[in-house]
């Protein structure tokens, strides 16, 4: 059951909205995300906005735990539309309708690359996510994941070189 956070000491409440909320936030994103270290980086900026609106959170007449979810659910619709929106801006190419271009190619493509990162490490998925999902780059996902620059160059390398032998496009 769930405690009521007006009856929490300030200093211990970011802990009880973590302890009671969290992995049914984690579960929640990672169904709509298929990749649990994805689903912890939009939940723990969830916590953290949280943290932020704490005053309104206290004096809420709602559920702290809907706002938790819809806030959750927005941040996972923002992650999934940004690289969408990265591609529109930069754009190499035009999709002229007349030309068939109907966008069946991105659904087949998207139906064909979840399975085969399902079939990664969670370690190697995120470096994937982080280089070609968020457009990060080494560095920038090193000090996400707080590994050292070499880590993440060798579980690119590996992580790449496996989905090539999963494809049959390299020999074992």
């Amino acid at each position: 059951m769930a405690t009521p956070l007006s009856s929490v000491n300030r200093s211990d409440l970011l802990g009880t909205i973590v302890r009671e909320h969290r992995d049914g936030l984690v579960a929640y994103a990672e169904r709509m995300l298929g990749d649990h270290a994805l689903a912890e980086d939009i939940v723990q900026e969830a916590i953290i906005r949280a943290w932020r609106n704490i005053d309104r959170l206290t004096g809420m007449d709602g559920s702290v735990r809907g706002w938790l979810f819809t806030v959750t659910r927005r941040l996972v619709i923002d992650w999934v539309r940004k690289p969408q929106a990265r591609r529109e801006v930069v754009g190499a190419t035009y999709n002229d309708p007349s030309s068939g271009g109907d966008g069946t190619d991105a659904v087949r493509d998207a139906l064909v690359a979840r399975p085969l990162l399902r079939r990664l490490s969670p370690e190697h998925r995120a470096v994937l996510v982080h280089l070609y999902l968020c457009d990060r780059t080494i560095q920038e996902t090193a000090a996400i994941l707080g590994v050292p620059v070499g880590t993440v160059k060798s579980r690119q390398h590996n992580a790449l070189r496996k989905l090539r032998i999963t494809m049959g496009v390299e020999a074992a």
